[in-house]
């Protein structure tokens, strides 16, 4: 008997099989869930192609979290397909090329306004089209790279995860009382594409192993597909506005 036996879980930010949602959805579908993915513009292709490296090929639905037509679209399909949803993935994020690198103050406000809706209030977005599907409770887990500290070159988009971790605490307030759930995923860096597009991206890969209490590979996924699973699944019933990490024990070392 899997962890996920039964739930329809909507997942989204798989792109390809380095991808940390392409963990969870595999690991999803091996704990007996029932899937679909979702994906965007350019990316929605690839996000089709990937799927068929899963153990079973899910359907593969549109999603552009910044056009509002979406959203009531994606609701009406997963109503008629599956009646309820069980749980979500939010694995969106995305910043422009200024807002990345050395130069906090070179970003202007259209670009810092891209990061924010793309990246942060997203998540409300996806709230917005499963909580009225999720009759009996659910959960809704983002991923999430600490924002509580600031790092080198990630810049408005550690901005933009600050805003994830405050949109966290205030959506579990919000719909505590319906029975869902919604918590963060802190996890360590991962090789995947996402974290190409940060300059500097190996300063953490040098230190992270080092510093970590448990040690940390970069080119595993597995804990943060593990966690995730586990808190899709009703094994932390009690559990939500938490950001639980999942990065080898970094976060509690100092320098």
């Amino acid at each position: 008997m899997g962890l996920l036996d039964g739930k329809n879980i909507l997942i989204t930010g798989v792109l390809t099989d380095a991808s940390l949602a392409f963990g969870v959805a595999a690991l999803a579908q091996q704990e007996g869930a029932n899937i679909v993915l979702t994906g965007a513009g350019r990316g929605l292709r690839l996000t089709e192609r990937t799927a068929r490296k899963l153990p079973v090929e899910p359907e593969v639905l549109e999603f552009d979290v910044t056009d509002p037509e979406h959203v009531p679209a994606l609701r009406s399909h997963l109503e008629s397909s599956w009646g309820r949803v069980d749980g979500a993935l939010h694995a969106i994020g995305f910043a422009p090329e200024s807002c990345l690198g050395e130069d906090f103050m070179s970003a202007p406000w259209e670009d810092v306004k891209t990061a924010l809706e793309i990246s942060a209030y997203s998540y409300k977005t996806l709230a917005e089209v499963v909580c009225p599907l999720m009759t009996d409770g659910g959960s809704i887990v983002g991923l999430d790279f600490d924002a509580t500290v600031s790092w080198p070159a990630y810049n408005w988009m550690g901005v933009a995860k600050a805003a994830l971790e405050s949109a966290n605490r205030y959506l579990a307030r919000a719909h505590g009382a319906d029975g869902i759930r919604f918590n963060l995923v802190a996890a360590g860096p991962i090789r995947t594409i996402a974290a190409k597009s940060i300059p500097a991206f190996t300063a953490f890969e040098d230190v992270w192993d080092d510093r970590a209490p448990l040690g940390w590979d970069v080119r595993d996924s597995s804990a943060v597909a593990r966690s995730t699973v586990a808190l899709l699944s009703d094994w932390f019933p009690m559990t939500t506005g938490s950001m639980i990490h999942v990065d080898g024990g970094y976060h509690a070392t100092g320098a």
